[in-house]
C-alpha cells in the first residue's frame, strides 16, 4: 500500500518533467529509473513510512546512482529526497571526503545525506533527536531546497524542511482534528529540543481518542489531494518532524513578523481538476480549458453591466499603488512574457513607467529599487526561486510588493503585501498555457482598476471591458482551428528551426510561442521583434526556413506588412496569423491562420493559442512524450 501511494503521488507530479525517480521504504531503498524496473508491488513490509521523488537532472546525468533518494552510505543509514539546488555542495563534498566519506553519485543531494550522517557520527549524546540533526544540516546548506529525511536510526520517523522550494504536509484522519493550527516551537528558548518534543506530544494531539492520522509530505498539493484536502504550508526554515505518529514544527529562532503557528488549511482543489479526462495529455486539456479559466479569473471581479473592476486582494493598497512613481513587473519564463504582453496597456492606462524584468537578471544587476516603487511578482506556482529572491530583495528596500499567482498559500502569495490570485485552476502540464492567459487577464484588470476614476480614460476602459466580455467565446472560436493547426504541424515537424515574428502587442506572443516550441518539441525556435528584422535576423530567412508572422490590424499593421514584404523578398514563405477579416493579408499570403478580431490589447490572448496548439502537435509528431 505504501509503494502504491508513493507511485501515485509521483505520477501526479509528472507534469514537472523528470528523468528518473526513486523510493525509500524503511530499510529498503530502491531506484525506479525510466521504466520503473524491478518493483514488486506484492511485497509486504511491516512499516508505515516511505519517501519518493521524481528528479530532473541538474547535477549528474540521469542514471540509477544519481536518482533519489540519495543515501549516506551503502547501509542506507540516512536517506534524503531533495527538490532544489544546493550551491555549496562542492565545498561540502570536499570537507566530507577529507573526513573519509566516500561518494558514489554526481549529485549535490548526496552531500546532504552524508552531512546528516556526519552530524550523527559526531553527536554529543545518544539521545539527540532526528529533527535536531536536520536543523544542524540545514544551517550548513546554501541555495534552495525542500528536503525529507528518514533513517534506520530513527525508525518510523520522518523529518522535512524547506528553504526557497515549496513543501506542504497533508493531514488525513477519519476523525475531526482537535486543532486547526500547529504551534511553532523555538530552540532559542531555554528548554532543550527534546523537552519541546515531549511538550508537543503530550499537549497537542491532532487526533481524537488516539485515532490514527496519516501525514503526507509533498512539494505540490496535486500529489496528496486524492488522500486529503487538509494541508499545512511550511515556511522557509521550518523543520517538521513526525515522531511516534505525532507532528511537531519548530525553528531555531524567532524572527520579526514570524507567526507562531501554522494553519491547517482546506484546499478547494478537486481530484477531477487534475485528471486528464478525455484529453490525451494535461497540456492539451489545459489549452482547451482556457475559455473557462479566463472566466474564472474574471468571475466576481468584472461587472460588464456597469464597467467596473473589483480586485479584493488590492483593496487596502490601491490608493498607495496609484501614488507610486514606477511599476516593476518581475518574473521568469512564461510569466515574464505575460508582463511583456501587458506592459503597453499598463503604461497607457496607468500613465506610469513600467519595467518588465527577468528575476535572475534583476538580481544579477542589483537593480535600484525605491520606496515609491510597486513591484509585481508573477508566478504560476508562487514558488519560483528567482522571483522569491527578487521579492525579498525588493521588500528589504521598502517597495510595496504585489503577487500575481495561481496557488493559494504559496510563498509569493504569503510574502507579498497584497495580490491577485488568477484562479485558473491547477496547471499540471509542464508547459504553462492557461496560466499565461489568466495572468494576462489579471494584469489587464489591474490596469483597468488603476484608471477607474479618470474621465478621459472611460471610453477606452469600456472598450477593453466589453472585449473581456466576449473573450471566452472568441477563445472557443480559435480552439476550433485545432485540426487546421494539426495539419500545419505535419508540414513543419521535420524542420530543425522556426522563426516567429511580430511587434507591438504581439512581440510577447512571439516570445511565448517560441518558448513553447522549445520546451515541448526540443526544436530550435526564436521569437523576433519584427522591427529588428533588418538588423540581423533577416539573414536567417530563405525558402527553407519556416517563418510564422503575427500581423493584426492595430497601430503596427503597416509596419508588419513591410516586414512581410521583406520576408517574401528573401524567398521566405511565411505562415501568417492574422485577423479573419483582414482580406489584404489573406490575399497576399500563401498560408494563413485566421483568428477572430478583438480589442488590440487583448488580441495577444487569441494569437498565442494557435502557437500553443502548434507546439503540442509538433511534440506528438516528433515522438516526444506529452502524456503528462
Amino acid at each position: 500500500e505504501i509503494l502504491e501511494i508513493l507511485l501515485k503521488g509521483l505520477r501526479r507530479l509528472e507534469y514537472r518533467g523528470y528523468d528518473s525517480a526513486g523510493e525509500g521504504i524503511e530499510f529498503l531503498s530502491c531506484v525506479l529509473w525510466y521504466q520503473q524496473q524491478d518493483i514488486d508491488l506484492d511485497v509486504d513490509f511491516d512499516v508505515h513510512l516511505g519517501i519518493a521523488h521524481t528528479r530532473w537532472a541538474t547535477h549528474g546525468v540521469p542514471s540509477p546512482v544519481n536518482s533519489h533518494p540519495q543515501r549516506s552510505d551503502k547501509n542506507n543509514e540516512f536517506i534524503v529526497i531533495h527538490n532544489g539546488i544546493v550551491t555549496n555542495y562542492k565545498d561540502l563534498r570536499k570537507f566530507l571526503e577529507s573526513k573519509g566519506y566516500d561518494y558514489e553519485s554526481e549529485t549535490d543531494t548526496e552531500s546532504i545525506a552524508k552531512l546528516v550522517k556526519y552530524m550523527y557520527d559526531n553527536r554529543e549524546s545518544d539521545d539527540i533527536s532526528f529533527a535536531t540533526l536536520v536543523e544542524r544540516v540545514t544551517q550548513q546548506l546554501e541555495g534552495a531546497f525542500a528536503l525529507v529525511f528518514k533513517s534506520v536510526h530513527y525508525p518510523g520517523e520522518a523529518v522535512g524542511t524547506r528553504r526557497g522550494s515549496p513543501l506542504l504536509i497533508g493531514v488525513r484522519s477519519d476523525h475531526k482534528l482537535s486543532s486547526d493550527h500547529i504551534p511553532v516551537l523555538y530552540r532559542s528558548c531555554k528548554w532543550k529540543i527534546s523537552n519541546f518534543l515531549k511538550v508537543i506530544i503530550s499537549n497537542l494531539s491532532l487526533y481524537v481518542d488516539e485515532k490514527a492520522v496519516e501525514y503526507y509530505f509533498a512539494s505540490d498539493a496535486s500529489a496528496v489531494i486524492e488522500h486529503t484536502n487538509q494541508v499545512i504550508f511550511l515556511e522557509d526554515d521550518d523543520v517538521a518532524a513526525v515522531t511516534e505518529g505525532r507532528l511537531s514544527i519548530h525553528r531555531i529562532k524567532r524572527t520579526a513578523g514570524d507567526y507562531p503557528a501554522r494553519a491547517i488549511q482546506t484546499l478547494q482543489m478537486e481530484l477531477q481538476q487534475i485528471m486528464k479526462g478525455n484529453y490525451s495529455s494535461f497540456m492539451q486539456k489545459e489549452i482547451f480549458e482556457q475559455p473557462e479559466s479566463v472566466v474564472n479569473t474574471m468571475r466576481g471581479r468584472v461587472n460588464f453591466d456597469n464597467n467596473t473592476v473589483t480586485l479584493g486582494g488590492l483593496k487596502d493598497h490601491i490608493k498607495e499603488i496609484q501614488r507610486c512613481r514606477r511599476l516593476i513587473l518581475i518574473a521568469c519564463g512564461t510569466s515574464y512574457h505575460a508582463g511583456v504582453a501587458t506592459r503597453q496597456v499598463l503604461e497607457e492606462l496607468t500613465e506610469l513607467p513600467v519595467m518588465v524584468e527577468l528575476a535572475s537578471d534583476f538580481l544579477d544587476r542589483n537593480t535600484p529599487v525605491f520606496r515609491d516603487d510597486v513591484c509585481f511578482f508573477i508566478s504560476q506556482s508562487g514558488e519560483t526561486a528567482d522571483s522569491l529572491m527578487a521579492l525579498r530583495y525588493c521588500k528589504e528596500r521598502g517597495a510595496l510588493t504585489v503577487g500575481i499567482t495561481n496557488t493559494v498559500g504559496s510563498s509569493i502569495s504569503r510574502e507579498t503585501d497584497c495580490g491577485v490570485h488568477i484562479n485558473a485552476g491547477p496547471e499540471v502540464g509542464v508547459a504553462s498555457t492557461k496560466a499565461y492567459t489568466s495572468q494576462f487577464v489579471a494584469l489587464i484588470m489591474f490596469a483597468l482598476l488603476m484608471c477607474d476614476d479618470r474621465i478621459s480614460m472611460q471610453p477606452r476602459r469600456r472598450e477593453i471591458i466589453q472585449g473581456l466580455r466576449v473573450l471566452p467565446d472568441l477563445i472557443k472560436e480559435v480552439l476550433s482551428l485545432d485540426d487546421e493547426i494539426q495539419k500545419l504541424a505535419t508540414e513543419l515537424y521535420q524542420q530543425k528551426s522556426v522563426l516567429i515574428m511580430g511587434r507591438g502587442y504581439h512581440y510577447a506572443t512571439c516570445l511565448e510561442g517560441a518558448l513553447k516550441i522549445k520546451e515541448i518539441t526540443y526544436m530550435h525556435s526564436e521569437g523576433i521583434l519584427a522591427g529588428e528584422l533588418k538588423h540581423g535576423p533577416l539573414a536567417l530567412v530563405d525558402k527553407l526556413m519556416p517563418v510564422i508572422m503575427i500581423i493584426m490590424r492595430d497601430h503596427t499593421y503597416i509596419k508588419c506588412q513591410n516586414a512581410l514584404q521583406q520576408v517574401v523578398a528573401r524567398q521566405g514563405r511565411p505562415i501568417v496569423i492574422c485577423d479573419k477579416d483582414d482580406y489584404e493579408t489573406i490575399r497576399n499570403s500563401s498560408r494563413t491562420i485566421k483568428v477572430p478580431h478583438c480589442v488590440d490589447c487583448l488580441q495577444g490572448i487569441l494569437s498565442v493559442i494557435p502557437l500553443q496548439l502548434l507546439s503540442f502537435h509538433l511534440a506528438v509528431l516528433r515522438g516526444y512524450d506529452v502524456s503528462t
